[in-house]
């Protein structure tokens, strides 16, 4: 495995995971209501508490694929355009 075959993957894990944490936005925002209401029944919270947890989820992935998926991918770019 080299370098270029490294960011390769890297970049795919960052577009697929990108891809779904647009996805899950887009499906919570669209369907606020029933989805909390439906998680909140499901784990006996309240709905506000459901949202908050919804945002704070998103936040969470959101940081994971820029440390885990991002970062990586712009640290071997830059390797491989300097060696």
């Amino acid at each position: 495995m080299n370098i270029e075959m490294l960011r390769e993957f890297f970049g795919w894990c960052l577009v697929l995971n990108a891809g779904l944490l647009i996805f899950t936005f887009v499906v919570i925002t669209t369907l606020r209501g029933f989805a909390a209401e439906f998680h909140a029944k499901m784990f006996k919270l309240e709905p506000a508490q459901v949202q908050l947890e919804f945002y704070r989820y998103l936040g969470s992935y959101k940081i994971a694929i820029i440390v885990f998926n991002l970062v990586p991918y712009l640290a071997l770019s830059l390797m491989s355009k300097g060696g």
